[in-house]
């Protein structure tokens, strides 16, 4: 398979694990049109069978994301103004959509600043882990424009809703600690390891039996939005797929003959 050269990306696969590397240190790791076409894709290659069974996201240099580079955006004057939706149509949404729609589990490494997008990038992966001098900031107010890139779904979820008004309405500059504290992330850790904590977590996830995690990423996402009877059913839906799995067997074969298990992925 042929493997694209990127420029504003580093991707690789090993052992199963997948890396994405925001890679425009020099602008904060914030996107420009090509970013957004490196990382579709990452994702494409993301989407063959076996090839990788966790992704973890971060960010090279000082920052992990400043959200959309906005010297790569035209304000024109008169009565000309920029269509920010299409920008939000054709590349976040979709890239929200991926991470949360990935049949596996997705880990980000926050290794400084997350703001606008980039802030929302983060939250919107499954497992965030960040070093001790990373932020988060919804930096939209003070552009006079909206949270996009699901922030405003995602945050009142995480933090309840005063705190995702204020964050919002405010763009006050959150801590890694803070963040932590506020449930928006699932760990802090020294600025040296997080590379390592998060590479290692990514190789127990993808050594894992894949196909139950993806059930159960799918599950946690729509629990929100579903009454008791409803999940109900939906836990019995995915259990009956997650019982007919060749990692259902295994793990049971490992189990009574008192070995490790050797998980596929499906």
């Amino acid at each position: 398979m042929h493997k694209p050269k990127y420029q504003n990306i580093e991707f690789s696969i090993v052992d199963g694990l997948a890396k994405l590397v925001l890679n425009r240190p020099d602008r904060l790791n914030s996107f420009n049109a090509e970013m957004h076409v490196e990382v579709k894709s990452a994702f494409k290659r993301l989407a063959t069978k076996g090839a990788a069974r966790c992704l973890l996201i971060t960010g090279s240099g000082r920052g992990f994301c400043a959200g959309q580079d906005l010297s790569d955006r035209s304000v024109s004057g008169g009565d000309q103004a920029p269509d920010l939706s299409a920008s939000i149509r054709d590349n976040y949404n979709p890239l929200i959509r991926a991470i949360t729609a990935l049949e596996m589990p997705v880990i980000c490494a926050v290794n400084g600043v997350a703001a606008g997008a980039g802030a929302n990038i983060a939250l919107a992966c499954d497992i965030v882990i960040a070093a001790q001098s990373a932020s988060f900031i919804q930096s939209f107010n003070k552009l006079g424009l909206v949270p996009d890139s699901g922030g405003t779904w995602m945050l009142p979820r995480l933090v309840g809703h005063a705190r995702a008004m204020r964050l919002c309405l405010l763009g006050e500059k959150v801590t890694a600690s803070k963040a932590l504290e506020m449930g928006m992330i699932s760990q802090v850790v020294e600025d040296d390891d997080l590379l390592k904590i998060a590479s290692d977590i990514g190789q127990q996830l993808a050594s894992a039996p894949t196909l139950g995690l993806a059930l159960i990423k799918r599950a946690l996402l729509v629990s929100s939005s579903h009454n008791l009877d409803q999940q109900l059913d939906l836990e019995c839906e995915l259990q009956g797929v997650a019982g007919r799995s060749d990692d259902y067997r295994e793990g049971v074969s490992a189990f009574m003959e008192k070995r490790s298990p050797n998980y596929q992925g499906c």
